[in-house]
Parts: structure tokens; C-alpha cells; sequence
């Protein structure tokens, strides 16, 4: 009996044993077997510790090719602080070189972190700097390659291109939109450690190569924002307004040539800017009535719907009573007797009131919505705004009278160039843009170009000629005629608006005044708007915006190598205009005797010697009276 319970316990043992041994086999199996790489995996993980690499963020270029922000480098000190053997030594030394508190450096040093870098001054610092760290060998500090943006040109299209922070994070502008395609992928070198941090030895380095970011080509011409931002900082100086804006812009294409805005700051620097510069893109951002630029969508309206024609008359004496509100025109007195063509070309208020009434409220409307006023036009930046416009049902006869020249509706700058641009370009309204292609920084292969975009066609091609013979002809003969230049085609309109004060009651003696210019008028390549806000002294359009826009079309036409016309609309010679003049033959002549003819020029000397070898403008060319020759001097 007593061996018959002996030995079922013994069985019972063994069966609970094998079981047991079946278990142990089982889960040994299945760690082994299934969760071996993962569990290889982690242990990895747990012992690996990784040295980054920052990627080499992209360069951004002009339509040419030229460098407007690059990479250089500056080095970074990354310390691991289960690797400093000698922690006064280091913080010593660290101290010393980057000249700031052993405290500081000790306090680094003691955190309980795998990484640790002294921010902000061990970060992107001097090759010099760099280089006496590396020669002290000092067992958990590391040196690792790092950039900083450059900016060769200074503050050129510094609201364009906007700034990275100090991690090469995109903060502003163009860096910011297009962040994730700029800055590319880190790398890191990985090695083996113990719990504390302490490197194995015998250990395996592993390299993960940093995959640098993709360089934007823009459509901005370099050469046409210097020439636009030369004559914002002329005007700064001349007029002493609150500020000035600018955009050039291809018509056909959308492609944005310049875009800038006075006061500015340099990207490298922006910390030492004021916010309200750096986060204000004036010519996407601001809003304001536009006042008499605005007539060219009146006009383009009443053409398309054939409410006029320029042959049609109209009786302008000064003023034009809607629902018993008096409208005056900006002539005290008005124009009198004119043709349409003439009362675009005077920006006569009255006239465009009535053409505001041929078409009604509806219609006028749906004109300006077409023409992209009162939504984003998608341009590429950040912090477009939208304007403001009338709703129907609160648009009465008062509304329609002013909305028609340009009053009480709220627009941008970029939707008033994009609108105009519609206007003169055969009726599309194209998507402006800046990014033109994505280029592979090490190839040099372009990855991705980017096409015009039409959202829709406005009016027909041939309202947009005969718009583009009206605003010729106000260049030719009426209130632009300070933009006009011999031997091109110009058009545009001058804009005077009033200022809108915080209490909603209109400025006095505040006003925005602005031309939109278009060049050729027959075949536009360009067109320029200006806007200077509260200029000292005169507030015409005519008067301060226009000869800006001019210079800034005279000079990038040339640069453009675009041939002038013999077929342009000429002057109308008035107080208003300079005469224009041929320039003399100088080359080959001497100096005292060409110093005392020469009444019509200003003259500008550059080299040494008795005669002229060369001179610009070149000889047979017609420029305005009193305009600058400069004059090339040699010996032979």
C-alpha cells in the first residue's frame, strides 16, 4: 500500500516536472524564435547612443541662380556628462573659450541627460573656437558639424526670405513655408554605452549620413528687386513717409520678379529688429483703400459688358450728387467737357461714378470678385490677408458711387498687381507665385518645377487691349506722366487715397499714394506697383509714386534687353512733363571742352585721363531733360 502511494506521487512529480520543463522549452522557443530581433532590437536601443548631424539646410536662389541665402559653417560643442573624466578642467577650459561662467558650464555638465549643449554659446560658433576645443581632447566633449544662414546681400528681399532660428528651424518668410523641403534629414553617428552613459570599448560605430535639404529656385529676379529697392530707399529718404512698398510682377505668368517694403531689417539679425517689421509683409499683409488704381477694374467691367465706349462724352463740373451726397472730383472745379478716353485719363471721380451706375451693384461686384478682390490670392507666404468688401444688401447708391473709384472697399497690394496684371494680360487671372523649382543640392538636377496657374479667365482679349491703349494714353497724356519713358510703351494709373483713422473717420493731410505701371503696353513683360504711405510734402500719386515706378521700369526694361517701340503714344507736352532729348555724341572729345556745353545734363565723371572713351546713356538715345550722363575717361 505504501509503495502504491509512493509511487503515484512520484508520477505526479514527474508529469508536473515535464509540464513544467514543456513550459520553460515553449516560452524558450518562442523568445528565442519570435521575439529574438526584437528583443536584440531593444537591447540595441538601450546600450546605443546617438551624436547628431544636422543636415545642410537648402540655399535659396533667384530665377538666375544667384545665391540669396546659403549655408556657412558654424560648429556646435555637444558634451555627454558620463563621459567627462576631469569636470573642473572642463568646465574650466570650456568656460574660458567661450567666455562665459564655469558656473554655467558646471551647471550643464551636472544634468542627467545623454546630450547636452551650452545654449546659446556653444552653439554655432567660430571655426576658430572650435578648433582649441578639439586641440584639449577632453574625454565627453564633441564637436559637431553645424551651419548658420548667410545672407550676402544684406537686407535684400530680407521679407521674402525671412530667417531660421538657432536650431535651422525656418521662423519667417519663404524659410518658414517651405521648412520640411529646406532642411533636409539629421544624421548621427551611433556607439555603444553602459547604463551610465560610459562608452564600451570594443564597441561598434555606426554613421547615418544627413540627408541635406533641397535648394529653391525662385522666380524673383535679383537684379530687378536691387533696382526696386534702390528707388524705396531714395523715396525713404526724399518723402520720409511711414512706409513704402513694392511688387514687380510677369503679367502672363504670376511669377513674382520683386517684392520688398520699407522699413526692413537684415535676416541675420532679426533678433535686434523690431516684431512689427519682421512679421508684417506689407504687400501681402497690409489692406487700405485703393483709391484711383482701382478705377482699372471699373473700367475693364464697363468695357466687358459694353456699357461705354472712349468716344462716348462726359460733363465733369467737379462734383456728382448720389442719394443726396455730394462726390467731388480731386479738380476743384472738374474737367468739364471730355470723351471716356479722356476721363481716364484725368482719373475724373464723377465719370467713374457713372460707370459705376451703368453697371450696378451686382454686376460691379461680381467684376471686382472675379478679379480676385475679397479672397487670398494664393501666393506662397504666409500671412496674406483678404480685404474687405461691400455685401449687396448693404451696398446702397452711395456704396456703388465710391466703390467705383477705388473708396471704402479694403484691398492688398498683391491682389491689386494680380488684378491689373489680369487686366493687361488678355484677361487671366494667374496665381502669383515665388517658388519657381526644386533643385537636388548635390546633383544639381531640378526634382520639381513649378507652372503658371490660371484660376480664370475675367474678361476678354480684346477689353484687355483696349485697357491696355487707356492706361498707355494716362501715361501719354494724363495724370502718369511722370512715368513716361521715350522709346517704351508705359501704362498705368496713379492712386491717391485717403487714410481711414482708428475712429473710422477719414485723415487729414494722410494719405497712401501709389501708381500701378505697365510695361510694354502693347506686349506687357512688366508690371510695377509702388504705394508710399503719408509721404512729407506733396500727396499725388502722379507726383510721388510715379516717377519711381518709371525708374524702376526704365531700369529693369534695360537690364530685360527689351527693344523699344517707335509705335508708342507720344507726350502730351504739359507743365506736368520733362521734355525729352536727344544725348550728344561724347566719345572721342575732351573734357573742358564738353563741361561747359552741355546745359540739358548733369554729368558724372569715372576714370582718369583728357578724353571720353565711353559714356551712358550710349550717344542717339533720348532720355529727359536734366537726366545724369556718365561719362568714361581715358588717355586714348
Amino acid at each position: 500500500m505504501v509503495q502504491k502511494v509512493v509511487r503515484k506521487r512520484l508520477f505526479l512529480f514527474l508529469l508536473i516536472a515535464t509540464l513544467v520543463f514543456l513550459a520553460l522549452l515553449g516560452r524558450l522557443s518562442y523568445v528565442q524564435l519570435v521575439q529574438g530581433n526584437w528583443l536584440s532590437k531593444k537591447a540595441q536601443d538601450l546600450g546605443s547612443r546617438d551624436i547628431p548631424f544636422q543636415a545642410k539646410r537648402g540655399r535659396i536662389l533667384d530665377r538666375n541662380g544667384k545665391a540669396l541665402t546659403y549655408n556657412i559653417s558654424s560648429p556646435t560643442v555637444l558634451m555627454i556628462p558620463a563621459q567627462i573624466k576631469d569636470r573642473e578642467r572642463t568646465a574650466r577650459e570650456l568656460a574660458r573659450i567661450l567666455q562665459i561662467s564655469e558656473k554655467k558650464v558646471k551647471e550643464q555638465i551636472s544634468k542627467r541627460k545623454m546630450f547636452v549643449a551650452i545654449r546659446p554659446e556653444g552653439v554655432k560658433i567660430s571655426e576658430e573656437k572650435a578648433r582649441q576645443i578639439q586641440a584639449l581632447r577632453m574625454p565627453g566633449v564633441f564637436i559637431t558639424e553645424d551651419s548658420k544662414r548667410y545672407y550676402p546681400y544684406g537686407n535684400l528681399a530680407a521679407h521674402l526670405l525671412g530667417f531660421t532660428g538657432i536650431d535651422s528651424q525656418g521662423l519667417a518668410g519663404l524659410e518658414l513655408v517651405y521648412d520640411e523641403r529646406l532642411k533636409g534629414r539629421p544624421g548621427y553617428v551611433s556607439f555603444s554605452a553602459n547604463a551610465r552613459g560610459e562608452e564600451l570599448p570594443g564597441g561598434m560605430d555606426h554613421y547615418i549620413p544627413p540627408r541635406d535639404g533641397l535648394d529653391l529656385m525662385l522666380t524673383l529676379d535679383k537684379s530687378i528687386q536691387t533696382i526696386m529697392e534702390r528707388e524705396m530707399d531714395q523715396a525713404m529718404a526724399q518723402y520720409q513717409p511711414e512706409n513704402i512698398l513694392g511688387i514687380a510682377m510677369d503679367p502672363k505668368t504670376g511669377e513674382i520678379l520683386a517684392m520688398s517694403s520699407r522699413p526692413t531689417y537684415r535676416p541675420d539679425q532679426y533678433r535686434f529688429a523690431d516684431p512689427m517689421i519682421y512679421n508684417r509683409n506689407l504687400p501681402i499683409w497690409k489692406t487700405y483703400e485703393p483709391g484711383s488704381t482701382f478705377k482699372i477694374i471699373t473700367l475693364a467691367a464697363a468695357l466687358e459688358e459694353k456699357k461705354v465706349n472712349f468716344n462716348e462724352t462726359f460733363s465733369d463740373p467737379g462734383f456728382i450728387v448720389v442719394a443726396g451726397a455730394r462726390l467731388r472730383c480731386w479738380k476743384a472745379g472738374g474737367h468739364g467737357h471730355q470723351t471716356y478716353l479722356e476721363v481716364v485719363e484725368n482719373s475724373c471721380n464723377p465719370g467713374f461714378v457713372n460707370l459705376g451706375q451703368r453697371l450696378g451693384k451686382e454686376k460691379l461686384l461680381s467684376y471686382i470678385k472675379k478679379f480676385g478682390f475679397g479672397e487670398k490670392t494664393g501666393i506662397d507666404l504666409s500671412g496674406e490677408a483678404k480685404g474687405i468688401l461691400f455685401k449687396p444688401q448693404r451696398m446702397g447708391p452711395v456704396e456703388l458711387a465710391t466703390t467705383a473709384f477705388g473708396q471704402g472697399v479694403s484691398v492688398t497690394p498683391i491682389q491689386q498687381v494680380t488684378a491689373v496684371s489680369a487686366a493687361v494680360n488678355g484677361g487671366k487671372l494667374m496665381v502669383p507665385h515665388l517658388a519657381k523649382a526644386w533643385i537636388n543640392s548635390d546633383t544639381g538636377d531640378t526634382i520639381e518645377r513649378n507652372q503658371p496657374k490660371a484660376k480664370r479667365r475675367v474678361i476678354s482679349e480684346e477689353t484687355s487691349k483696349k485697357i491696355r491703349f487707356a492706361l498707355e494714353s494716362v501715361v501719354a497724356k494724363g495724370t502718369g506722366r511722370k512715368a513716361f519713358i521715350d522709346g517704351y510703351r508705359v501704362g498705368g494709373k496713379t492712386g491717391t487715397a485717403q487714410k481711414v483713422g482708428p475712429n473710422g473717420v477719414y485723415l487729414k493731410n494722410n494719405h497712401i499714394v501709389s501708381f500701378i505701371g505697365v510695361a510694354p503696353a502693347d506686349d506687357p513683360k512688366l508690371v510695377v506697383y509702388i504705394a508710399v504711405d503719408n509721404p512729407k510734402g506733396i500727396q499725388f500719386g502722379g507726383v510721388v509714386a510715379a516717377p519711381i515706378v518709371g525708374k524702376v521700369l526704365h531700369d529693369s526694361l534695360r537690364y530685360l534687353e527689351i527693344p523699344k517701340r517707335k509705335s508708342q503714344i507720344p507726350p502730351e507736352d504739359t507743365p506736368l512733363t520733362t521734355p525729352i532729348v536727344e544725348v550728344p555724341n561724347l566719345i572721342g572729345q575732351e573734357t573742358d571742352k564738353i563741361r561747359t556745353s552741355l546745359y540739358s545734363f548733369q554729368l558724372e565723371y569715372s576714370g582718369d585721363g583728357e578724353k571720353v572713351i565711353d559714356q551712358v546713356p550710349k550717344p542717339g538715345e533720348r532720355v529727359k531733360k536734366g537726366s545724369t550722363i556718365r561719362i568714361y575717361l581715358g588717355d586714348k
